[in-house]
């Protein structure tokens, strides 16, 4: 965000020396000193709330929630297979329990909700400017809100917790139902949208507004009417509803909350309406390198200057640039871009297997690396081998004098430590004119967009039938992607759930989306994909030579899904994971004696 946050650690440091320079201090050892010294002072205050904003985390760290569905391969592992295999336990999450998942994760969350607890509790009783108080309430009320759905999108109902407990308080509490989980949620971020502006101007820009309250509601009453939460595949109400719900009122409400983003009337989608496929793909890969545009709802700005865990050029880029290939694009995901003029993708079609690249969406050329997809120009010692500056994932180019392989593969004569094995690197988010080996981007990652909440609406229309709606939001986003209308018929919930895919590739979307939809079971259960192409040509350097391009699909990952402890009426072993939610940490339960695991772990 662009908001600075970095004088939040001085001016609690500062707190913290001043307690110290005297003797006779006698601050109260059961409270913290920022209880009694920092509501004192609006700065001070606002600088307290900047910091809570640190726990949004974001979505462009070493690993990618990506890499734990079904869109990426995170080459370095990092305890990533035991999420897709499906052998992760409460005492050994996998990846999970990196710190760059902290925003997912029940300790960090609860903590930023502490400091929201705290920051609400004093709120009130300050004499600041009354505006500039009440907005930073509504900050408080999202930031709370946002941490919550988070802890649902992975665990179901948790405890809701209000009090700022004292030191040696006995705080041990039970798990809240889904329902009332959601409904805390809602109340939230309604109360954030009441107190909240509708934008900011210079360096408040990247603070919550009332349009990223409201898109917030939305996406949590998009969960609480899918499948999963009203099937009740893990029967407690913890996890899913405990009795049926009315699902068109589920429908109504979440379609009502996405309008509600849209009758603000500050969103569009960005350069809606392209002049042709070239543009239509620049202009989606441009959206995510923009520092602020009419859809971008909600951002996390970056410093150059600071850690916070986010380099994508340097962690996502292909091996032969120096850069660290890291997720990587998956077969499956390739596959599921469909040609330009709507068509699926179809290996058995000639045509299509012949030049898989050619005529697609054109949101995969801003999206996806591919094989002879320009990028930039190679590092000085690497420019003797390739000095076009083009992908190379093919595995063998046979030469007059031998076989070679593509430079951004693991068989690459350029750190092959680094390459991929699926043939595919990320193009969203990256800026190839950024030479990542030395210099990081500082393109924003983006919480909300206006783009997710029309698909949000669509996705409401459909299951109300409502289908002219459905396509009136669907279409906005397929035009600005320069693919054709989509029409209604029997495969139009099939087409919206593709749209979303490929529309909100890579941005944390697709890990709950295939559970919230009940699809996980035969999408995560298949093995991770990849191309293997070979070639001739007369040698390296000389491209105009390359001819006899061969495809053929290849797996990469072998993968898993379990649903056992998911179903009570058909499974026996409670023992084996249920992978549609994750499981409370170990630690946690041995803390607190009233929480209660999620089926299956």
């Amino acid at each position: 965000m662009r908001l600075d946050i970095r004088g939040t650690t001085l001016a609690l440091l500062l707190l913290g020396a001043n307690s110290c320079t005297d003797v006779l201090d006698v601050t109260p050892k059961d409270q913290f000193p920022e209880d009694q010294a920092v509501f004192a002072d609006p700065n001070l205050a606002e600088a307290f709330l900047n910091d809570i904003y640190r726990g949004l985390g974001h979505g462009l760290y070493e690993i990618m929630l990506a890499s734990l569905a079904d869109e990426t391969h995170f080459i370095h592992v990092y305890g990533t297979d035991k999420i897709v295999q499906a052998v992760i336990t409460s005492s050994d999450r996998g990846a999970l329990d990196d710190g760059r998942f902290a925003h997912f994760n029940w300790g960090p969350n609860y903590s930023r909700i502490r400091q929201t607890n705290i920051f609400l509790s004093h709120i009130d009783s300050t004499t600041f400017d009354p505006a500039w108080k009440q907005r930073m309430k509504g900050e408080a009320f999202f930031l709370r809100a946002y941490f919550y759905h988070n802890l649902m999108r992975m665990y179901g109902g948790v405890p809701l917790v209000t009090k700022v407990y004292g030191l040696n308080e006995d705080y041990t509490v039970a798990r809240n139902s889904f329902k009332e989980t959601v409904d805390f949620i809602v109340a939230n971020a309604d109360s954030a949208a009441a107190l909240l502006p509708l934008s900011y101007s210079g360096v408040n820009v990247g603070r919550a507004t009332k349009g990223a309250a409201l898109a917030l509601k939305a996406r949590v009453l998009l969960y609480a009417a899918s499948d999963l939460y009203n099937v009740n595949p893990c029967g407690q109400p913890e996890t899913c509803y405990s009795s049926p719900q009315d699902r068109a009122a589920l429908w109504r409400a979440a379609k009502n909350a996405a309008q509600a983003v849209t009758d603000l009337g500050i969103y569009s989608l960005f350069r809606p309406s392209p002049a042709n496929a070239q543009e239509a793909a620049k202009n989606y890969g441009d959206l995510f390198l923009q520092t602020m545009s009419q859809e971008v709802i909600l951002s996390r700005f970056f410093l150059s200057t600071r850690d916070d865990g986010y380099n994508p050029g340097l962690h996502n880029g292909p091996n032969g640039f120096h850069t660290w290939g890291g997720n990587t694009p998956i077969q499956n995901l390739i596959d599921d871009y469909r040609m330009v003029d709507g068509s699926p993708f179809n290996w058995s079609n000639p045509a299509h297997a012949a030049a898989p690249y050619a005529n697609r969406d054109p949101r995969f050329y801003a999206s996806i690396a591919y094989d002879g997809a320009p990028w930039r120009a190679r590092p000085d010692d690497v420019k003797k081998l390739d000095p076009y500056g083009i992908i190379q994932t093919f595995r063998t180019l046979t030469t007059d004098s031998g076989v070679v392989a593509g430079l951004d593969t693991r068989d690459s004569p350029i750190e092959n430590w680094n390459g991929g094995y699926s043939g595919y690197y990320i193009r969203k988010f990256i800026d190839p004119s950024v030479n990542a080996q030395f210099t990081k981007e500082q393109v924003p990652w983006i919480f909300f967009r206006y783009a997710e909440v029309l698909l949000n609406y669509a996705e409401a229309s459909i299951e109300l039938n409502e289908l002219g709606d459905a396509l009136s939001a669907l279409n906005q986003i397929r035009r600005r992607a320069g693919m054709p209308d989509l029409a209604a018929g029997p495969n139009l919930k099939d087409e919206y759930r593709n749209e979303r895919r490929i529309e909100m590739a890579f941005e944390e979307q697709r890990f709950f989306d295939v559970r919230r939809w009940m699809i996980a079971p035969q999408v995560l259960s298949k093995a991770a994909g990849g191309i293997v192409i070979s070639l001739r040509g007369a040698n390296r350097l000389d491209r105009s030579t390359w001819t006899n391009y061969r495809y053929q699909t290849d797996t990469v990952q072998q993968r898993a899904w379990s649903n056992k402890g998911c179903f009570k009426d058909v499974a026996s072993d409670w023992s084996a994971v249920c992978m549609y939610f994750m499981p409370i940490p170990r630690d946690e339960l041995n803390r607190n004696g009233l929480l209660k695991q999620n089926p299956g772990y």
